[in-house]
């Protein structure tokens, strides 16, 4: 399942809030003492009006003193134990709420790691940054301030009314008179209040892509002189933004606003009757009191519950935007029981592969073996399918029918876990984080030491910009690495695949960014690291798969795999390969 972008009502589904359960249920003994410790504090606070009446028809118009203190001391005590119980839930619950969305924060994350690089590559980052950070920030403050709050609004609501019919039956119905009303007005500007927001999500996703591309995309924009045009582009959407932003502030204004009069006016009722009832001694002045206590803290919780139940329809927005990325389904699935994936020590093999995307063949009845040990250069021009070779090998895709198998096992049944331990993939874009050249190195291998890091170096080739560099190892690589070139970023991606030391090495255009001396270098290092892991100790030898368009990797390989036909088109049938096998070199 893929996210809907362009849908404002395919987001607004209150079950999404059943879909929760999952996280709270690890913390139902802890939330219901959150909820005990709130009812405690909510019949304290139902209690105050009551002592009112009494304090008001027993002390103050009978003269009684006694009466008075204690009903004084009364509601002290009840006040500030409400007040304690209150910090209580509220402390308890925020701590709860917080590791509840802390598990979801971390099942999300562990979710998108299960997703191929192809739904990276065609979903917006700046969408996807705006789940991760708004939305999920929504359901971070809603769960925080709003739940909590709706226990309690909806304990003191149904307190206050069985109060208030004991009371006097007749003026509680005078006091809600109205509420069908605001009812009726809260949820019809609320359908509309949701239905904005999820609009005002997506035009906000919209100015964050933008701001991403044209960040990225710096270069481009100040070498094409674009400046005028990226700021118009900005312009528009922000004046969609500010135009729905405008649309939900006024359905806000009104979802709270109408009912609110309504309410007001119930009030000035309940004044007109409760009087009317003193003046013909139906009622004591301490009850009307007591009776506008429970009426006022009535209306409030009723506007309280109101209020939130529009923070709940927007959470429930960003709920959906979640939620869409968990339904979103990974690529490959990992076997329910998944068999042990050893160093690899036999062959590569694929097995009648068929490969389709967009509708396009891109490997049709492919079979093809790689020995252990040995160095394959996979050649050919772009667009021949050499890059999804190298995905069917790592696992982020699987053939339609066919086989990809490594030591006889199906990839589809070993656990991805040991697959991603022993066979590793250096894309040809690689992606190095703003930290050391040292740390960016150290990431395939945290344990690994200062020379250990420096012989990957070495292989890579980074002896000569190590030199030049006056802090470096220790030199940090900017933003995504942007501070230094695309071949000293190959390189170190490089020099990261040769301290991991995997069974199975896949170098996608590993050179395609260096220079000729470079790249011979490398082209040896590759050579040398297969000899030198022959004659160590070890018993297992290193697969080293290099694709690439440029042949000069050719010279030094073992095994020639050539991927031909060009463009690949559904109607072709075949598509060629060649394989050139040459006994391995010592």
């Amino acid at each position: 399942m893929q996210p809907d972008h362009h849908n404002p009502g395919s987001i607004a589904n209150w079950n999404d809030y059943r879909r929760l359960w999952v996280f709270v249920r690890p913390y139902t003994a802890k939330l219901t003492v959150v909820v005990g410790v709130s009812l405690a504090a909510t019949i304290l606070g139902l209690i105050q009006p009551y002592i009112s009446k009494i304090l008001i028809d027993r002390a103050l118009l009978r003269g009684d003193m006694s009466v008075l203190l204690w009903m004084a001391g009364m509601m002290f005590a009840a006040t500030v134990l409400g007040f304690v119980f209150n910090i209580v839930s509220s402390y308890r619950y925020v701590r709860v709420s917080a590791a509840m969305l802390f598990d979801m924060r971390l099942a999300l994350f562990e979710h998108l790691q299960k997703l191929s690089p192809r739904f990276y590559a065609r979903f917006r980052l700046g969408d996807l940054m705006s789940r991760l950070n708004t939305d999920m920030g929504e359901v971070q403050r809603i769960s925080a301030d709003t739940l909590l709050s709706i226990v309690s609004n909806t304990i003191f609501f149904f307190g206050s009314v069985g109060v208030m019919i004991w009371l006097n039956w007749r003026l509680f119905i005078v006091s809600i008179v109205f509420v069908p009303f605001c009812f009726w007005i809260f949820w019809h500007y609320q359908q509309r209040l949701t239905a904005l927001t999820k609009v005002l999500r997506e035009r906000g996703a919209d100015l964050g892509s933008l701001f991403v591309e044209s960040i990225l995309g710096m270069r481009v924009v100040i070498s094409l002189r674009a400046h005028q045009f990226e700021a118009e582009r900005f312009r528009e959407r922000n004046d969609a933004f500010v135009a729905t932003m405008l649309k939900a502030q006024v359905a806000s204004f009104l979802t709270g606003a109408l009912p609110g009069t309504l309410l007001t006016a119930a009030t000035s009722a309940v004044f007109l009757y409760g009087g009317w009832l003193i003046f013909q001694h139906q009622m004591t002045i301490g009850t009307l009191v007591a009776f506008m206590a429970y009426h006022a803290r009535l209306l409030s919780p009723l506007q309280n519950l109101m209020t939130l139940s529009s923070g709940l329809a927007s959470a429930r927005v960003s709920l959906g935007r979640i939620f869409e990325l968990f339904d979103t389904t990974p690529d490959v699935v990992e076997a329910e029981n998944p068999v042990p994936l050893p160093p690899v020590g036999q062959s590569i093999r694929l097995e009648n592969v068929f490969f389709s995307h967009d509708r396009s063949t891109i490997l049709n009845d492919v079979t093809l073996e790689i020995p252990a040990g040995s160095l394959c250069v996979v050649l050919g021009p772009s667009e021949v399918g050499k890059s999804t070779l190298a995905d069917l090998l790592v696992r982020y895709q699987d053939p339609d029918p066919g086989r990809v198998l490594m030591d006889g096992l199906d990839l589809r049944d070993v656990s991805l876990h040991d697959l991603r331990s022993q066979v590793m993939l250096v894309d040809q874009a690689p992606y190095l984080f703003n930290v050391t050249i040292a740390e960016n190195i150290a990431y395939a291998d945290p344990s690994a030491t200062a020379i250990d890091i420096e012989g990957a170096g070495t292989l890579a080739g980074l002896d000569e910009l190590i030199m030049r560099l006056p802090e470096g190892y220790a030199t940090k690589t900017g933003e995504r690495g942007l501070a230094l070139s695309a071949g000293e970023r190959q390189r170190i991606a490089l020099a990261r695949a040769f301290l991991r030391k995997p069974s199975v090495l896949i170098l996608d255009e590993p050179t395609s960014a260096l220079d000729v001396l470079t790249e011979r270098l490398v082209t040896a290092n590759l050579r040398e690291l297969l000899i030198a892991r022959e004659s160590s100790r070890e018993t297992r030898k290193m697969t080293i798969i290099a694709i690439t368009h440029r042949p000069a990797l050719a010279d030094a390989a073992d095994l020639v795999v050539t991927l031909e036909g060009g463009q690949v088109r559904v109607t072709a049938g075949v598509l060629k390969i060649e394989a050139g096998s040459v006994s391995p070199r010592t």
